[in-house]
């Protein structure tokens, strides 16, 4: 398969608790995406219900281990693990994080953000760079959700820009890390989007926060446990008003839904791009 397999439609995360329900779908009415560190490993049900999966709709795998802007490079057992991965379900598309997760040999298991330093923006670079390479495939690389602002050189769509230009990898645009971004530390949500060259986007996610009550709620989590808020919505239709058509997921990792209520929102998703399409693609402003 090949990236024009999400055909620009809206997808949903794809959890092993959903395998038996996603059996009964139409083939080829939407697609998935799964994180691809849950399904390297040698055999099983969790694996042969993605296999299956991935005989009857496209996939996305969506990376969260590669630490690509940290002092190490990916480990060469992750990319062989991958690899193999990859050669059993013949991805869509690869997607990875503009963060680091790695140091000295240990991995913390978490989406740490980057100095968006000349420094920083070298490694990230190597990083991509590196993982392509082996991978022999273009990725995709997602903004990060920020929770303190802090001092840089440059702003998060300047530094993600010239990544993905140095690299010739595409972005990942994730509508509701804009969101949490912009609340946590200030910025500018729309001016955000609009940084971003449209052809450069090459999938867009939208997925739910939760307001952290240690700080009466005014601290955004990035959490993926809840539905997508009217707002994310918003800024989701003004987002493919500047991109034009493209593949949008609706993620989710926590306090899993009813299916059912999974597709819902991945009708509201699937008709914004409709709606894109309709109007000739995009639009500036």
């Amino acid at each position: 398969m090949s990236l024009m397999a999400l055909k620009n439609r809206a997808g949903v995360s794809l959890k092993p608790e959903y395998f038996s329900q996603v059996g009964t779908l139409p083939e080829d009415s939407l697609w998935f995406e799964a994180h691809p560190e849950n399904y390297m490993i040698g055999g099983g049900p969790r694996l042969a219900g993605l296999q299956a999966a991935a005989e009857r709709f496209p996939i996305s795998l969506h990376g969260v281990g590669a630490s690509l802007g940290g002092l190490e490079l990916t480990p060469d057992d992750h990319i062989h693990a991958l690899k193999r991965l990859m050669t059993l379900i013949e991805p869509a598309v690869i997607s990875e994080h503009a963060v680091w997760s790695r140091h000295d040999g240990r991995y913390f298991a978490e989406l740490l953000p980057l100095p968006r330093t000349a420094e920083a923006l070298a490694r990230l670079v190597r990083g991509v760079d590196h993982l392509q390479v082996n991978l022999g495939r273009r990725i995709l690389l997602e903004n990060p959700s920020n929770y303190l602002p802090f001092n840089s050189e440059m702003d998060e769509p300047a530094f993600l820009v010239e990544a993905a230009q140095k690299t010739g990898c595409g972005l990942l645009l994730d509508v509701n890390n804009v969101f949490v971004s912009a609340n946590n530390c200030g910025i500018d949500a729309h001016e955000y989007i609009l940084q971003i060259p449209p052809a450069l986007v090459g999938e867009i996610h939208v997925a739910g926060f939760t307001p952290d009550d240690n700080f009466g709620g005014q601290l955004l989590i990035d959490s993926h446990a809840s539905p997508v808020s009217e707002e994310v919505w918003q800024l989701l239709a003004f987002t493919l008003k500047h991109t034009g058509p493209v593949p949008v997921l609706v993620e989710r990792d926590g306090n899993l839904p009813p299916f059912d209520e999974l597709l819902a929102e991945r009708e509201r998703a699937d008709s914004l791009i409709a709606a894109t399409t309709d109007i000739g693609g995009r639009v500036d402003g």
